[in-house]
């Protein structure tokens, strides 16, 4: 596939800006899983629905957020602490 092509599948590209809103409102969200509609009346400014599913997309295969059934569940987590104890521990 092309660059143009590729360029052309994605008509609503998300800002930085927009992503880092994304981000931050379902890392403050209360509750531990959050809907979609939930999370489109948390965000501070409107964002398109098709953006938004673009950078949840992101978001999932960047392994920062959990999609299921109940929501969406913010799940990364950047404690140094945390990544040692991984990277030390034994292999499953």
């Amino acid at each position: 596939m092309s660059k143009q092509t590729q360029m052309m599948k994605f008509e609503h590209m998300p800002t930085l800006n927009t992503v880092l809103m994304v981000e931050e409102t379902l890392q403050k969200a209360k509750e531990s899983a959050i809907s979609v509609a939930e999370l489109k009346r948390n965000l501070p400014k409107q964002v398109n629905h098709n953006t938004l599913k673009v950078i949840l997309n992101y978001l999932e295969q960047s392994n920062k957020i959990a999609v299921s059934m109940s929501g969406i569940t913010w799940i990364h987590n950047a404690n140094p602490n945390l990544r040692r104890a991984i990277e030390r521990g034994p292999s499953i």
